[in-house]
């Protein structure tokens, strides 16, 4: 039998508590840790039916036993509201910020649903491919969420290479009070502060929240769980992902609906096929803020992605790292230098990423200012090479000046990207 793992904490705020022992059986949709009474966070529901056989301070293991995955036990709430908070709802496409807590505004003039569909990150694509196959129930969600927070307008920002996505959209939408909004295709378009700029034409401040310009923004998947807590009583227990790069169908990329959470890397790769013989490492997320996960590790309330990067191109003796608020943080690029065997010799951050509280954000993403005085720290200080984790702009303004001072690029993207043929992150070109 198959062992599904839970942890405890898989969202913004504190762990979880659970409510099951050892020995219990379980079923699908059943409830299996809360939060703490009046902390921050969301409950944890078993995805299979089966016998818990470890209760820990970190997770909950079960192992699974006869589920039938068309069926869960349904949510006992009676409004949107509770449904929603009842359901373990939680951001898809960030951090895993509680949705009922983001919810909890009411718009007393003219306020904006966003649904952000720009599927921000190269080579995942499970976003696109469910608005393809049900664009009509990502309005619908959108509109729960307009009544439930009073905004008169919903907005549908997406990409404008999505052309297909876009016209299925349109081609359902009834509602003259939604619209779709396309996006340039960079990174970071999808970025929370980037989608309001582009859409309501205000950027604000990286320590400023949607609300300040009356506005929420919801990321699609969120939209569609959203919509079936409220509609079919459903808890959070389903996860839609990208599972891609060096598998056994090499340079693929698969699109996985509907996987319940709990699963491990593992098999989730083993239903896209398989891993090849070689790899250089599996990245759980995207190709830029993705962190490197192991094939024991469970999928949890925000995995996107499965990544199996090609493998680590030997690096130089000393290397320079730039960290950018958009991309890898400054420990993910060291993971990255030692998998290279190169020595970090100097770190500099792009001008624009700005601490805020215990993280940096860029100060307006995907506006880059020049990275040349960051570079040429790197080269003063010994770097043979520089690694960066910049978005599209910032990687432009590095390739201005870092070939001038013959200094090799790496970007921490780049064993993805490799992984399925895609360009590398270098010198972008509008078309």
């Amino acid at each position: 039998m198959l062992e599904y793992v839970f942890p405890l904490k898989q969202h913004v705020g504190v762990a979880c508590e659970p409510v099951v022992t050892t020995g219990e059986e379980v079923k699908r949709g059943q409830l299996i840790a809360e939060k703490p009474e009046n902390a921050l966070g969301s409950p944890i529901y078993s995805s299979i039916c089966g016998k818990v056989t470890a209760v820990g301070e970190t997770q909950i293991t079960i192992e699974e036993a006869g589920t039938d995955f068309g069926k869960y036990e349904p949510l006992k709430g009676t409004t949107p509201r509770e449904l929603i908070a009842e359901s373990g709802l939680v951001g898809l496409g960030g951090a895993g910020f509680p949705t009922s807590v983001k919810l909890n505004v009411q718009f007393k003039d003219e306020g904006y649903v966003i649904v952000n569909a720009a599927e921000c990150e190269p080579i995942l694509s499970h976003n696109i491919a469910r608005i393809e196959k049900e664009p009509e129930k990502l309005l619908k969600g959108l509109e729960i969420v307009m009544e439930l927070t009073g905004a008169k307008k919903g907005i549908v920002a997406i990409k404008e290479i999505h052309k297909e996505a876009i016209e299925k959209i349109k081609k359902v939408n009834s509602n003259a009070a939604i619209s779709v909004f396309p996006l340039e295709n960079i990174y970071p378009m999808g970025e929370e502060r980037a989608v309001l700029r582009e859409t309501l034409g205000i950027l604000l401040e990286p320590e400023q929240l949607p609300m300040a310009a009356n506005a929420v923004v919801i990321n699609a998947e969120t939209i569609y769980r959203l919509r079936e807590a409220v509609e079919e009583k459903k808890p959070l227990i389903d996860k839609d992902m990208t599972v891609a790069g060096k598998l056994k169908e090499n340079a693929s990329i698969h699109v996985l609906l509907d996987v319940p959470i709990g699963t491990k890397v593992s098999k989730v790769i083993e239903e896209a096929g398989g891993l090849g013989a070689e790899y250089g490492e599996l990245i759980m997320g995207g190709p830029f803020t993705g962190k490197r996960t192991e094939l024991d590790a469970p999928v949890v309330k925000t995995t996107g992605g499965i990544i199996a990067a090609e493998t680590f191109m030997p690096g130089p003796e000393k290397i320079g790292l730039l960290v950018c608020a958009c991309g890898a943080d400054k420990e993910r690029l060291e993971q990255q230098a030692a998998s290279m065997g190169s020595e970090v010799v100097g770190v500099e951050y792009c001008k624009q990423a700005k601490q805020v509280k215990t993280a940096r954000k860029c100060e307006n993403p995907g506006r880059c200012p020049g990275q040349v005085q960051k570079v040429m720290a790197l080269k003063k200080a010994g770097a043979q090479a520089v690694l960066i984790s910049n978005c599209t702009d910032c990687s432009n303004t590095v390739m201005s000046c870092a070939p001038q001072l013959k200094l090799p690029v790496y970007h921490c993207t780049d064993g993805a990207m490799r992984s399925v043929n895609y360009k590398m992150i270098r010198r972008f070109r509008k078309e």
